[in-house]
């Protein structure tokens, strides 16, 4: 590896599995050290075994970001400490889909969806941006997703909290330029989860038909697109959601698509 994250500091949320685990994995190998976070405390640890195995520093610190600003900040403060008083990159990661419509979805549904979504990664922004300030600056990585910008018959919940967090990534990188904090976001498409068992049929793969790509992704390539923003090498990319879809928004290959 590069080490193109040598001597930084990262929390990443949710990152006991699927995109979350890659982009922990990714930074540490990368030469950062980074905490994992997820209310699974087995699955963290296991984490946290991979990176250290691979010569990588992380450490695990549980945290269940139900919305409260309470929530957000114990765990922004344990990871500060846990790294040193330095907290250089925070990757809001952490969601949840509802099995729910507009029609059927009610008001505990929408309260908790809104609260993981959207009121995690606001209150865990609020409490980790002062930090960033007093070290001379930071970066922030959100992730949105391809259906906030593409209309479907499903999801439309999920969808509204992912465009809330695109719109989020371009108001914060106004509000805290002149902290020399860096925000920016990744927008994945379709990811198959790697630990689906080898055969089993992944409905997403359909949503991908007429795509340039014409399968699902995987956790690695929203990774590899976090790298780099969290990388010097994205000092110059503020405010900006990068597509990781594989052509899903922007283009069709064929008529039917």
């Amino acid at each position: 590896m590069s080490q193109r994250l040598s001597g930084k500091t990262a929390l990443v949320t949710g990152s006991t599995s699927n995109i979350g685990r890659s982009v922990a994995q990714l930074f540490a190998a990368e030469g950062a050290h980074v905490i994992v976070s997820g209310r699974d405390q087995a699955r963290g640890a296991a984490v946290v075994a991979g990176i250290r195995d691979q010569g990588g520093r992380a450490d695990f610190i549980r945290a269940d970001l139900d919305g409260s600003s309470k929530a957000s900040k114990e765990l922004a403060d344990a990871a500060t400490e846990k790294l040193g008083g330095r907290l250089g990159i925070l990757v809001n990661n952490v969601g949840v889909y509802p099995p729910a419509s507009t029609l059927t979805a009610d008001d505990d549904m929408f309260d908790l969806v809104y609260g993981v979504n959207v009121k995690a990664p606001f209150f865990l922004t609020q409490a980790v941006a002062p930090v960033m300030a007093q070290q001379g600056g930071g970066t922030i990585i959100n992730l949105g997703s391809w259906v906030a910008r593409l209309g479907l018959p499903v999801g439309a919940l999920y969808a509204s909290t992912k465009g809330a967090m695109e719109t989020l990534t371009r108001a914060w990188s106004a509000e805290f330029a002149a902290l020399g904090i860096r925000v920016n976001a990744v927008s994945p498409g379709v990811i198959r989860t790697p630990d689906l068992p080898p055969g089993k049929e992944f409905p997403g793969e359909a949503l991908m038909l007429g795509t340039p790509a014409g399968q699902a992704g995987h956790p690695d390539a929203i990774a590899s697109a976090a790298l780099y923003l969290a990388s010097d090498e994205a000092a110059f990319v503020h405010g900006t959601v990068i597509d990781v879809d594989g052509g899903r928004v922007g283009v069709a290959v064929s008529a039917a698509a």
